[in-house]
């Protein structure tokens, strides 16, 4: 009988006298790292969830989750490959969710819970997150209170024989919204609107829920009313009768078909041919067209675009969620995984022993800590924002603008950390992955499922590249207003600093003077900007085209400022921590901001923030905090309160065993019980057993060299 992995006397080896077990010793190698814990584990987790009451909140949720048979996640990664099952199964979930959901949370809750099915499966959680969070609060923002209560009655609120779906994005149109296509056009005679799609670049496309499963779509159209366009505007249209699921006249849909991930979601392709719609059926917060075809504007058009803010807001915290699991994992392999030994025979070294690998791992940590501090700033401005937007009636004009001053600054911070958010997210699975060397490349430990169902994130709800140029443009556009001695919001009020900031020998181990530095390099590059738009402006470019000419600045000044706006959110956050925790979390803190410099040092340098000498002090300390982060990297990654279900990874497992959690996993989804492929009769055996000529024809051969040889 062949012995066990763990027992197996060839994985033995003998230190000073003492016998270790490379399978065995991993999980004494993962207590010996918690042990080292200089905070109460506990309290940290109260504090990234931002309270006692909330943490408990969330695992009732998580306990919600994992109990639910639908979301039994033992055979996920495999199931992942079979489209049908894939998609059966995620609905089943869809409808756990909606149980959870449904009873009676609030808004705010819904998204929290969304945001965590998104880490267990983001198919389940976007095909049930496209009705609460972009259909349904698409009718909340777009909608009249009446409209809104109408379609909460008709079951949108409980997912009632009602699922609705969001039909912005067209083949041919995506991040500019204005452009897109499909026309409503305004029948006087019968009080109805007229949905149609005049070409093939005008379907609607990656419509979440429209394959199988949507009874209804919020859609974006251009609003026609006697043959003057007045934009895009808002229209829910019933697509499938909820009776028969049969399509409604005039409505054609489709399947686009294979993704690069989250392949659990119907995504479809909507057509409308002449499709009738009842008047009241436009969405009318802001824009409204009476029964005699009056048209009344709204002073924001964006305003339409509400539903999106949400998204936006709640990626952020959703880069801070997917980065912790893969951390998690990385960081536990890491501490267990030994590799080369610094002497002949002697006990390897664990992974995060190595400098570099800790370089590569712990400031992403620091990263993921940011994010969740950032992300607790950007919700406060959010819920500030809208709550404001909400109870302001439309015929307020001066309150109805100073709330939309609030939109518009949550416009462009949400844009651009919603982009870096996500892109930094994506960077950091893919390196975790990388540090898990050949397991890292193990469909069972999540990576390459995670990253190609995360990196949708970078693209949907605003291209990111797209999000940082609007972004970039707002902050020019508030460098002008202060020049002019205009009102800017809160984000962008550094810019009135004197612009004289230099390092000056003070200590860069100092959380006040990274942040002076930070908002230094940052406002000099919005003034830079500010100066070359007011040249070109001077020299007759129009607005458009001189922005689009600063298009690089824009970029840079608002991945600058982005980052600068983690940083500050993580210096100010921790000082509401417990004195417990605030020593570990300012050394995160100091890790994250300095790290950051080095990666742009250059800015630094250019501005006049920083001398050449300073790069190399820069470096040591990075190396200095990474060292000290790395004896709290276990308890860091415990405080983010992930159970091994929500982690589903075997190498992330809390308990450390990562050789007999693996081999377990991999040995119970493929059992070996027939080494016989299922090919092999079709094709393996006729391939391995043809004939070849044994006794091959030399005749032509021997001709020719009897010919050479006369």
């Amino acid at each position: 009988m062949t012995k066990s992995l763990s027992t197996n006397p060839a994985n033995d080896v003998v230190i000073d006298g003492k016998k270790y077990n490379t399978f065995t010793e991993p999980p004494k190698a993962m207590a010996a790292e918690r042990a080292k814990a200089s905070f109460p584990v506990r309290e940290m987790t109260y504090y990234l969830d931002g309270g006692e009451k909330v943490t408990e909140y969330n695992e009732a949720v998580w306990e919600q989750l994992e109990r639910a048979p639908a979301f039994d996640n033992t055979d996920y990664y495999d199931v992942c490959g079979d489209h049908e099952l894939l998609r059966a199964r995620t609905l089943a979930k869809v409808g756990a969710i909606a149980e959870i959901v449904t009873d009676g949370r609030s808004e705010r809750d819904i998204q929290k819970v969304l945001s965590f099915v998104s880490v267990i499966d983001p198919g389940a959680m976007t095909r049930i997150g496209v009705h609460f969070g972009l259909f349904l609060n698409g009718v909340r923002g777009s909608g009249t209170s009446e409209q809104f209560n109408y379609w909460v009655g008709e079951g949108a609120a409980n997912l009632s024989n009602f699922f609705g779906c969001f039909c912005m994005t067209e083949l041919g149109h995506g991040s500019n919204v204005a452009g897109v296509e499909t026309t409503a056009t305004f029948d006087r005679n019968t009080e109805e609107f007229v949905i149609n799609t005049p070409t093939i670049a005008a379907s609607k496309w990656w419509i979440g829920g429209a394959a199988h499963t949507a009874t209804h779509g919020l859609v974006f159209a251009r609003l026609i009313v006697d043959g003057k366009d007045y934009g895009v505007k808002n229209f829910v249209v019933p697509l499938r009768d909820r009776n028969t699921w049969n399509l409604m006249p005039g409505v054609s849909i489709g399947d686009i078909g294979k993704k690069m991930g989250r392949d659990g979601i119907d995504n479809g392709w909507v057509q409308f041919s002449n499709v009738r719609i009842p008047r009241l059926f436009m969405m009318m917060k802001y824009a409204k067209v009476s029964k005699d075809g009056k048209v009344t504007q709204p002073p924001l058009a964006q305003l339409a675009y509400g539903a999106l803010i949400s998204g936006r807001v709640s990626m952020v915290y959703d880069s801070y969620t997917w980065a912790r699991r893969f951390l998690t994992i990385a960081i536990r392999y890491a501490c267990c995984r030994r590799q080369f030994s610094s002497s002949p025979g002697g006990l390897e070294t664990k992974l995060i022993d190595y400098t570099f690998h800790q370089r590569r791992l712990l400031p992403r940590l620091a990263y993921a800590y940011a994010m969740n501090a950032g992300s607790a700033e950007l919700y406060k401005i959010y819920f500030a924002a809208t709550d404001r937007l909400a109870s302001t009636k439309p015929t307020d004009k001066e309150g109805l603008q100073s709330a939309i001053d609030d939109v518009k600054e949550l416009f462009s911070v949400s844009a651009g950390l919603k982009a870096f958010s996500t892109w930094g997210t994506a960077q950091i699975i893919d390196e975790c992955r990388q540090a898990c060397g050949g397991l890292g490349y193990s469909g069972y430990n999540g990576f390459g499922q995670g990253y190609n169902d995360w990196v949708v994130q970078c693209t949907w709800e605003g291209d990111n590249n797209v999000l940082t140029l609007s972004a970039g443009r707002s902050l020019i556009q508030s460098g002008l207003a202060i020049r002019k001695g205009e009102h800017v919001g809160a984000a962008a009020s550094y810019l009135k600093r004197e612009l004289n900031a230099k390092l000056n020998g003070r200590s860069l181990e100092d959380l006040n003077v990274l942040i002076d530095g930070w908002e230094h390099v940052s406002a000099v590059g919005i003034s830079q900007a500010v100066d070359r738009y007011v040249e070109l402006e001077k020299e007759g470019v129009s607005q458009t085209e001189a922005f689009e000419r600063l298009s690089q600045q824009r970029y840079d000044v608002t991945r600058v400022h982005t980052r600068m706006y983690l940083i500050k959110s993580f210096f100010e956050n921790l000082k509401t921590a417990s004195p417990a925790l605030q020593p570990v979390l300012t050394d995160l803190a100091l890790l994250f901001a300095l790290w950051s410099i080095e990666i742009d040092a250059s800015v630094f340098l250019r501005y006049g923030f920083l001398e050449p000498k300073d790069i190399s002090t820069i470096t040591v300390l990075v190396n200095k905090y990474t060292g000290k982060v790395r004896e709290q990297a276990i308890p860091l990654t415990d405080a983010f309160n992930q159970s091994d279900f929500v982690i589903n990874a075997p190498i992330g497992n809390y308990n450390g065993d990562v050789y007999n959690n693996y081999f377990a996993k991999t040995k119970a989804a493929n059992p070996p019980i027939n080494t016989h492929p299922p090919y092999y009769d079709s094709v393996m055996k006729p391939f391995f057993t043809r004939k070849f000529n044994d006794d091959p024809d030399l005749s032509a051969l021997e001709e020719e060299e009897a010919e050479e040889n006369e």
